[in-house]
Parts: C-alpha cells; sequence; structure tokens
C-alpha cells in the first residue's frame, strides 16, 4: 500500500535540486527519488515537477511513496555448473560458479546459491530470513570458488557463531596488476559504502574495521598472484583493499582495473577465487578443510599472465 505524505518544504532546504531534497527528507537515494519524480508522484504546490527543479522552503510538498519492495524468494532451479566439493547432514560445501548470488536480494535477477541447491533436491536449514535460510556467508556474484551452506539448524548456529568470532580459514587468491610492496603485507583500512552511493564500497574514514592480510604466490610482468587470508568479512572487502593499495583485481573495472590488461587476459570479472575454506565441523567438532581448483576462465587468464613473464 502506498504512503502519502504531505508537508511544507524545511527552510534548510531551500534551492536544492527536487530529487536531493526527497533523498534528504524521506532517506532514498538519488536514484529512487527520481523514479518517484518520474513517476509522477511528487507535487510541489499541487504541480509536478522534474527531478532536476528547485525547491523553495515553505512551499508544500505532497509525495506518494510506493510500497517497500518485498522480500525476494528462492527459486528453485539447478544452477549449472556448481558443484558439490562435499555433503554431509549438517553441511554443503559448493564450488560456485562465476554469476551466481549467495542468495536472492532485491534486484537479483539471476540464479542462486540457495535455489541451486533447492532446485537440487537438497535439504537446507530453515534458520535466517526467508530469503537466505542456511546461508552462513556469501561471495560476491562474480567471485568462485568454496562456500559453505548449513544443512541442520544445528550447524547453522555454530557455524553463524564461528564466522562471528572468526575462527573461519578464509583463503582467496587474486590476481593484482603490478607487484604490491611489500610482498607480503596486511592491509588494515576501515570499510564502507562509497560516497558515491552507487553500490560500491570504499576505504572511508569511521567505516567498519576491516583487515586483509596477503602473501605473494608467484610475481609475472605485469601481475602478482596473491594469496589473501581475511581477518574480517566485509562485502567486496579485498577489491576494495587492493585498489586502495594502487593494486586492483586485474578484471575488476569497477575498482579501477586496467580494461587492456583484463582484455589481453580474456577477463570478463575480477580475477578472485575462493580456493580454500576451513573450520571445525559443527556435528563432531574435528577440523575439515575443502579446495576448490581455479575456474575455466581463471586457469586461462593465469596461463596467458605467464606466458607473458
Amino acid at each position: 500500500m502506498s504512503d502519502v505524505r504531505s508537508l511544507p518544504v524545511p527552510d534548510g532546504l531551500e534551492g536544492e535540486r527536487v530529487d536531493a531534497a526527497l533523498a534528504r527528507l524521506f532517506g532514498l537515494s538519488r536514484g529512487r527519488a527520481a523514479d518517484i519524480i518520474a513517476a509522477g508522484d511528487v507535487l510541489l504546490d499541487g504541480k509536478e515537477v522534474a527531478k532536476s527543479d528547485r525547491v523553495t522552503g515553505g512551499s508544500w510538498l505532497e509525495v506518494t511513496l510506493p510500497p517497500p519492495p518485498s522480500a525476494p524468494v528462492p527459486v528453485a532451479e539447478p544452477v549449472p555448473g556448481m558443484g558439490i566439493l562435499y555433503e554431509d547432514d549438517d553441511i554443503v560445501v559448493v564450488n560456485k560458479p562465476i554469476g551466481v548470488a549467495a542468495h536472492p536480494t532485491v534486484g537479483w535477477t539471476g540464479q542462486t546459491v540457495l535455489g541451486g541447491l533447492l532446485g537440487a533436491g537438497h535439504t537446507i536449514a530453515t534458520s535466517g530470513a526467508a530469503e537466505r535460510q542456511g546461508i552462513v556467508h556469501r561471495l560476491d556474484a562474480n567471485t568462485t570458488g568454496a562456500m559453505v551452506v548449513a544443512k541442520s539448524e544445528t550447524a547453522y548456529s555454530r557455524l553463524k557463531r564461528a564466522f562471528k568470532e572468526r575462527r573461519i580459514d578464509k583463503r582467496y587468491q587474486a590476481l593484482v596488476q603490478g607487484h604490491p610492496d611489500p610482498f607480503r603485507g596486511t592491509v588494515d583500512a576501515p570499510i564502507d559504502r562509497h560516497p558515491s552511493h552507487d553500490g560500491r564500497f570504499a576505504v572511508v574514514a569511521g567505516g567498519k574495521p576491516s583487515v586483509t592480510h596477503y602473501d605473494t604466490v608467484e610475481a609475472f610482468r605485469a601481475a602478482t598472484l596473491l594469496d589473501v587470508d581475511l581477518e574480517t568479512g566485509r562485502t567486496h572487502q579485498i577489491r576494495v583493499h587492493m585498489s586502495a593499495i594502487k593494486h586492483p583485481i586485474a578484471g575488476d573495472m569497477a575498482y579501477g582495473a586496467d580494461p587492456t590488461l583484463a582484455a589481453r587476459l580474456g577477463l570478463k570479472r575480477q580475477w578472485l577465487h575462493a580456493v580454500r575454506l576451513g573450520f571445525e565441523h559443527p556435528g563432531h567438532g574435528e577440523w575439515v578443510e575443502f579446495e576448490s581448483p581455479y575456474p575455466d576462465d581463471l586457469a586461462r587468464a593465469l596461463e596467458i599472465v605467464a606466458a607473458e613473464s
């Protein structure tokens, strides 16, 4: 159900663009505000406005806010290329392919790990919000590799706690541009949403504490293969931190990668892979580890950069 708001424009917004004023008044993104204006759902002194019009303090504003988007629902359908590295009564460890999100989110129309497991007949824990039941951690849609999903309620609670307490060994490998100096080091820099509000994240003063350890596996002429150990698990953490030290991940154009190098290596996404996942098994308590081989696109890119060296 739509929500109609009527109020005078505060004097403090005098001269602001309509979309900026709406964003500040109702906590919307500028894009969301522009969509509401384009739909004709904003009246200023009884007249429709354009997003670039300016507001005047004291003018009467009438806004019809659309209902909040409903929570997405997982679609049970098998995901081609999503392999199972391990499964028992408590957990299933998948080898996540490219272009697959961990679970449904507003705006995501592609396939998901959760939907793929349900579509293949796997039983998943019912703990957690409906759209991410059983999900205890995530990988970006275009980051491949090992990911564990809880099947039992006990596994869900124990794994969630283990991730929160940082008792999980999450190892990634990343092919970054150039040669980090030092070859082995730590990036300790807070992360939050990018000031542009375009879906990216950035190193921001006052952001969430974020720590990334890296070590060189092999240095090539144009790039370096790193082994990366996450002490924290922020969204896009490795991508943001590598970009912040001026060595963006090859193929990661959103975070400053060189499109020429990406094209030469045949990369259409960031060269980032979750190679290993280790944790205490939530059922029997023994330490378990799972490894994921490079997918074809990353293996091919690595062969090319090595041949050029």
